[in-house]
């Protein structure tokens, strides 16, 4: 198995994605949003690139008689006329269970929409890492952890995500990692309290400024969920795989 990264969304080339498995990381917060909206019982969740494809969906979903709920940020603040932000912790069963989550934020969901030349997309944050990877331990297709990274620019926080799921497959089998890879992979082996390393970081201190402690904390566990979601690539639209 070939293991790769991709520091950002600006850095997705989609032609390089054919007959990979991409794992789609923004852990900060959008694919901890997607994981957590699913394991508190989300229909689906259904990312959208702009404010305005967000707001024509539910229009389009309301018409036909379905529940759907506007969720996402903007420089993570957010969007006016949306139901939540982009803070997983607003995600709760008894505000979302059954109801679709139409999704759209500044790095996360634009990464989602450039991946969709790949094999299979699967959604990685740290509080799901393991689930993703015993998924991935089930194929031999190469991998490709796309981070999406911050307004183009590589994140650090995205970056130690990939490196500890990295690790994880590395751990029983020995596979062949680009150099990115391999550097992930260091970083989180000499860097393993997320929090410590990713302090410095200009997008957890923008969150931080914002008063977010709460959502980091809850962005930097690892593995308190045992879900999947996987991106649907001819719909787009994400749902859950239980392992």
């Amino acid at each position: 198995m070939n293991i790769d990264v991709i520091i950002s969304a600006d850095h997705i080339k989609e032609e390089y994605l054919d007959d990979k498995i991409v794992v789609v990381i923004d852990m900060l917060r959008a694919t901890s949003v997607i994981t957590t909206a699913l394991a508190n019982g989300a229909k689906e969740v259904i990312p959208m690139l702009t404010v305005e494809e967000a707001f024509n969906k539910k229009k389009e979903l309301s018409e036909k008689g379905l529940d759907a709920l506007l969720g996402g940020e903007r420089r993570a603040i957010k969007i006016e006329g949306f139901d939540f932000t982009n803070s997983p912790l607003e995600y709760t069963r008894d505000q979302i269970e059954g109801k679709s989550i139409i999704l759209s934020t500044t790095n996360g969901t634009r990464a989602i929409n450039l991946s969709l030349k790949a094999s299979k997309i699967l959604i990685g944050a740290m509080i799901n890492a393991k689930s993703v990877i015993d998924m991935i331990n089930e194929n031999s297709s190469d991998i490709v952890f796309i981070n999406s990274g911050t307004n183009g620019q590589f994140s650090m926080d995205d970056f130690i995500c990939s490196g500890y799921m990295i690790n994880l497959l590395c751990e029983n089998n020995i596979h062949n990692l680009s150099d990115i890879a391999k550097t992930a992979k260091y970083i989180y082996e000499n860097n393993k309290n997320i929090v410590n390393f990713i302090k410095e970081a200009r997008h957890y201190n923008i969150l931080k400024d914002l008063n977010l402690q709460d959502d980091l904390e809850y962005c930097c566990k690892k593995d308190i969920l045992d879900i999947v979601p996987v991106v649907n690539k001819n719909t787009g639209v994400i749902s859950v795989i239980n392992k």
